[in-house]
């Protein structure tokens, strides 16, 4: 099965998962969540629940009863112990103003059944599928945030010093240290720090909803081509304005120097 959560699971999938394990955690999500469909506000609740599918993060579920100015279809019913308890729907939001009839497939939802617990009555709208989302006035980005992650970003005046093999790559007299739970800690420097004949932009980018999106650089010097080295944020989230248009290089992958000291390589996946 498709990771739990990933856009474009298997939904029948999914219900099954959680019908058998239940979820990891549920957590009111104490704020209004607002799902935008077809040019509609589909929901606009302060009912909402922070869900965990898997251990990284948890999507965003809403009580059926919140749902507004559309339609739904149980296109599929899933069992378990013989009896109906989740279903995939379909979901359209009517012609109406001059805007088209819309659909998706890409919703799920639990029956009333009380044995179903915290997941009783509530309905999953895939976050992709839906063309926006918002909490409170607040655009939401690639998937929810963890209410319980937390994000700083410290300036430090700890000389840096960076190097890729034997050759030095970055110095600076000073960087900011971009701390999140649960991951390394992040060495960003300005441009000027880092020799730009080394940097080819790269066709990757990625998405983050705590510091938006990161294009990321080739790094080449003597040896191997280090690809997808480095990464920049040039109009970061709010939250994170302070490493905008900084650069990062994988700690995994350079050797990095704090006040002279050799900091130790972490162990992630993108060693």
């Amino acid at each position: 099965m498709t990771r739990q959560g990933a856009h474009g699971v298997d939904l029948a999938d999914l219900a099954a998962y959680m019908l058998k394990n239940g979820p990891r955690k549920v957590h009111a999500a104490s704020r209004r969540v607002r799902v935008i469909f077809n040019h509609t506000t589909i929901i606009d609740t302060l009912n909402a629940f922070h869900v965990w599918e898997h251990q990284f993060y948890p999507q965003f579920y809403v009580p059926m009863s919140e749902l507004r100015a559309c339609t739904t279809r149980d296109v599929r019913m899933v069992k378990s112990d013989s009896v109906n308890r989740a279903a995939l729907v379909e979901l359209t939001v009517p012609e109406r103003s001059g805007i088209k009839e819309r659909k998706t497939d890409r919703v799920l939802r639990f029956t009333d059944d009380k044995s179903l617990g915290a997941l009783t009555g509530l309905v999953r709208l895939e976050f992709g599928s839906m063309d926006q989302w918002l909490e409170e006035d607040v655009l939401v980005h690639v998937h929810p945030k963890d209410p319980f992650k937390r994000l700083d970003i410290l300036p430090s005046c700890r000389p840096i010093e960076i190097k890729l093999g034997s050759r030095t790559i970055a110095t600076s007299p000073y960087s900011m240290h971009l701390i999140e739970t649960g991951l390394p800690v992040r060495y960003y420097v300005p441009p000027a720090a880092v020799d730009p004949s080394i940097l080819r932009k790269s066709d990757q980018v990625t998405k983050c909803p705590y510091k938006g999106e990161a294009q990321y650089y080739h790094v080449l010097v003597d040896g191997p081509v280090g690809r997808n080295l480095a990464w920049q944020y040039q109009v970061p989230t709010a939250e994170s304005y302070q490493i905008a248009g900084l650069l990062c290089f994988y700690n995994e992958r350079v050797d990095i120097y704090l006040d002279g000291k050799l900091q130790q390589k972490p162990e992630t996946p993108y060693a």
